[in-house]
Formats: C-alpha cells, sequence, structure tokens
C-alpha cells in the first residue's frame, strides 16, 4: 500500500523493550533460602518488541519508537531487532537507567513475574515529540500500557493530527482517560480488559464499534453496526501461549496495513495467534506469512 509519492507507508510501534531472565526450579525458595535451579536462560520481549517482530516476521515493514539502557542487554537487542528486519532509528539508548527487564520464576506449574521497566519508563512526551515526522509518516500505530500514559496520549495526539490509523493494546490493564476514545481507531482487549473498559462511568455503547477483543482458544469478538460478529480460533495442539496476544495485535495491524477488511483481518490475526501457540517462546512461535498461508489452508 503506498502513498502518492510511491513511498511504502510503515506500521509503528511505540512500545516497550524488556529482557526476559527465566530461571526454573522444582519449586519456590522459602524467605532466605538458596535453591539450587534446574533451567535459566534469557529471551528478548516487551509487549512493544514483541508485536514489532510479529509485523516483521509477517513481512511487514516496521519500525520501532522505544527506549533501552545504554548496557549489554540494551545493545544486544538493537543488534537483534535489526536482525529481524525492524528499523531501530527511533530507539534511542538512555543512560541514566537500565534496559527493561522482567524476571521471571517457573515453579511448581506456575510462575512468579518481577518487572522491572527500567528504560521503557525514560520514553518520554517530549521525546515523542522529536519523532514526530516517524508517527506522522506511518500508515498504522500500534501501542501499550507498559510505557508512561502521557506518552501514549502524545503519540495518539500526533497520530490523529495526522490521520493515522491507531491501535492500542490496553494491557497491562489501566483506566483509559475518557477523551482517548476518540483518538484511536481500534481497541484489542482481551476479554478481561474488555470487561474493565466496558465498566468504566465514561463508556459509551458507540465505542464497542472500535473494540476487538481476543478470547484466548475461543478466538476473536467485534461490532459493526451494532452488531456482534465472531471469528472462532482454529483448534491446535498448544504448547506456550507466551506471546499469542502480541502475535495477535502486530497481525492485525499488517493485514489492516495490506488493506483487508475488519473480517478478513481478524480471521488472518486470529489465525496467526493459533499458529503462534504451537511453539516456545514468544517470538519463537510467530509465523512467517507463508507459514501462515500454509496453515490456513490446511484448516479447510
Amino acid at each position: 500500500m503506498c502513498s502518492l509519492r510511491g513511498v511504502v507507508k510503515v506500521i509503528t510501534i511505540v512500545g516497550s523493550l524488556n529482557i526476559d531472565i527465566i530461571t526454573k526450579a522444582g519449586r519456590y525458595p522459602k524467605l532466605g533460602e538458596t535453591l539450587l535451579g534446574s533451567g535459566f536462560q534469557t529471551k528478548f520481549g516487551g509487549k512493544g518488541a514483541n508485536q514489532a517482530v510479529a509485523v516483521s516476521k509477517l513481512g511487514g515493514e516496521v519500525q520501532m519508537i522505544g527506549c533501552v539502557g545504554s548496557d549489554s542487554y540494551g545493545n544486544d537487542y538493537l543488534t537483534y531487532l535489526q536482525k529481524e528486519g525492524i528499523s531501530i532509528d527511533n530507539v534511542e539508548p538512555v543512560t541514566h537507567t537500565t534496559t527493561g527487564t522482567a524476571t521471571i520464576i517457573v515453579a511448581e506449574g506456575d510462575n512468579s513475574i518481577i518487572v522491572v521497566p527500567g528504560a521503557n519508563f525514560a520514553l518520554t512526551p517530549e521525546m515523542i515529540e522529536s519523532k514526530k515526522d516517524a508517527i506522522a509518516k506511518s500508515e498504522v500505530v500500534v501501542l501499550q500500557l507498559e510505557i508512561p500514559m502521557e506518552t501514549v496520549e502524545k503519540v495518539l495526539e500526533i497520530a490523529k493530527e495526522n490521520n493515522v490509523t491507531t491501535i492500542l493494546n490496553p494491557a497491562p490493564f489501566q483506566s483509559i482517560p475518557s477523551h482517548w476514545w476518540e483518538m484511536i481507531t481500534y481497541f484489542t482487549p482481551n476479554e478481561h480488559e474488555a470487561a474493565q473498559l466496558m465498566k468504566d462511568v465514561h463508556f459509551k455503547e458507540a465505542y464497542k464499534e472500535k473494540m476487538i477483543m481476543t478470547n484466548g482458544s475461543k478466538g476473536v469478538l467485534y461490532y459493526r453496526n451494532g452488531k456482534e460478529y465472531k471469528i472462532s480460533a482454529p483448534k491446535v495442539q498448544v504448547v506456550d501461549t507466551t506471546g499469542a496476544g502480541d502475535t495477535f495485535n502486530g497481525a492485525f495491524a499488517y493485514f489492516l496495513h495490506e488493506g483487508y477488511n475488519l473480517e478478513e483481518t481478524c480471521k488472518f490475526a486470529t489465525s496467526a495467534a493459533s499458529l503462534s501457540v504451537t511453539k516456545f517462546g514468544a517470538q519463537g512461535g510467530m509465523p512467517t506469512l507463508e507459514e501462515l498461508q500454509k496453515f490456513m489452508n490446511g484448516q479447510h
């Protein structure tokens, strides 16, 4: 899809970049106890970067706007994003804090997570102002809530002024200022986030038309002209659901950008999310366009 100047308009992801530090153990340690673990790994994560990788894997032209620390994690992340074909011209290394981390302890069939936002909270409205042109020239802008709320608002204002389509994935959930509803093209909450949004005193029935609700293995729900539509998720062998929501959001942005209508976009994105849970890891399971087409053809 091209602009009048013949330049391909990009998908811009504004959001978080985290390093996931995963430790596995047979049980949780008691307070003050040192325990021998059974496994350790580090992975690239953060909702923003995950969604950028999902777009890139499908073949989309994508740029990331965010912050990393001026540390080895930050350098590794920048190298990795470039390798994945994601533009890092607007990812800023900052010196006063570290790259964001999520420390995940997997034990007793469950997990506990401590997130240190670090550089993600260094992405300020002032920094966004300096990247105004990059946002204005985008076809679609995707946001989540792992960066400061005032930063999200600044992006929405610039996108609205320039008629850029916006997608807000309201996760992790926070109350949405009432004036945001008018600025956002699509919200992509899961069923829990959707229930919270609809409980808000400022919520209007008309806003349902902006909501694309994901509901895990049950698929997706959306509204058009007051009517409810459901897209079923294909049945798959689940290996790891981590990153399924991020895969959905990346694919939703990609197919919208490619000019598909809402129903087709939701079908493609639901299938991409379903396919992603058949492999381990948030980014590891994200499909290429070829893999997605093959999977969808096999569903008929």
